[in-house]
């Protein structure tokens, strides 16, 4: 039995039911017996990471408990004939950081039908700087493209567009040529919003309607929709006959108030992107996208990088709105 012990955020619930996160040591031989250990050395905060890390029983129901949806990093020990040790891997999703030890712990084990091989010319570090954001972000592209959507159909917008998820979707389509109009609340975000690619930007009272109006001009070609509530009751109501949505977030609120008639009247699709249970033939190929052709020039320029010393406050940060772009967490040197 592997007896290593390594550096983990554990997050507790006190007997008065407050919760309380530090840093501390954990033993490799408390990880769930799954097939393969993985010495990670980067993962990513997410938004659902934050939520876990204050004791949010709708994402992991038992604490103590390591958060962490990402993790990247050289598998130590392997029981599965497809991994040796050695092998450069990538984790994100599925029960990963939720109610399974995530990668805000310098170790991970997980079963390893979870595990991606890392793909050539991606490294380690770059895989997390997307994480769950740039591939949820890559499989809402896959998803309009799958629909039909070019380029020339006119403008895209992309919501909270100064959060992970968002900022990589303007990254990824103005990469890909699209013409994007992203919606922040942060006027302080221009210039990133700007530098990603994005040809306008839209303060967050645009994308939230109260008219009551059950169809509203038609503006957009596509919508990638990261917040959720009124923003994609709005987006709905205001994109193009044909068009697609694609939503993927519910910062704002998970309910949606709506009509048929955007569906039956204009014809929008609206898309379901489940970043965390996607099959494995997908996942390799929205990787192998953002390895390729779909790889941004300016990843690092995306991201700041922080110690699980550091991590707390970006926690805090996240939570009040305040995160813009990724938060990269670094494991190992």
């Amino acid at each position: 039995m592997n007896t290593a012990v390594y550096h983990a955020m554990l997050v507790q619930e006190a007997a008065d039911g407050s919760i309380r996160r530090h840093i501390t040591l954990r033993s490799v031989s408390d990880l769930p017996d799954h097939d393969v250990l993985i010495r990670v050395h980067f993962s990513s905060l997410n938004y659902k990471d934050a939520l876990s890390a204050t004791g949010h029983k709708g994402v992991t129901r038992q604490y103590p408990h390591t958060p962490g949806i990402d993790a990247a990093g050289v598998v130590a020990e392997s029981r599965a004939p497809q991994f040796r040790p050695g092998d450069e891997v990538i984790v994100t999703g599925y029960d990963l950081g939720m109610n399974t030890p995530g990668g805000f712990g310098e170790y991970i084990r997980v079963p390893a039908d979870w595990i991606v091989p890392l793909p050539t010319r991606l490294t380690l570090r770059e895989s997390m700087i997307f994480g769950t954001a740039g591939f949820t972000a890559a499989l809402s592209l896959l998803k309009l493209e799958a629909h039909g959507l070019s380029p020339a159909d006119g403008d895209i917008l992309v919501t909270g567009a100064s959060g992970g998820v968002g900022c990589m979707a303007v990254a990824l389509l103005a990469h890909n040529g699209y013409p994007v109009v992203a919606v922040t609340g942060k006027p302080e975000a221009e210039p990133f919003l700007r530098e990603l690619g994005a040809h306008r930007i839209l303060p967050r009272p645009a994308l939230d309607d109260t008219s009551g109006r059950p169809l509203l001009k038609q503006e957009w070609s596509a919508v990638v929709e990261t917040v959720g509530g009124n923003f994609l009751s709005t987006a709905l109501q205001s994109t193009r006959r044909h068009g697609a949505v694609a939503a993927c977030g519910n910062v704002l609120s998970a309910e949606l108030h709506t009509t048929v008639f955007p569906f039956i009247l204009r014809g929008i699709t609206l898309y379901g992107i489940d970043s965390a249970t996607s099959g494995m033939t997908l996942r390799r190929e929205a990787w192998s996208r953002l390895a390729g052709p779909w790889k941004l020039n300016h990843l690092d320029r995306m991201a700041r990088a922080v110690g699980l010393e550091k991590l707390d406050e970006e926690i805090e940060r996240i939570l009040a709105g305040r995160q813009q772009g990724r938060v990269l967490v670094q494991l190992s040197s």
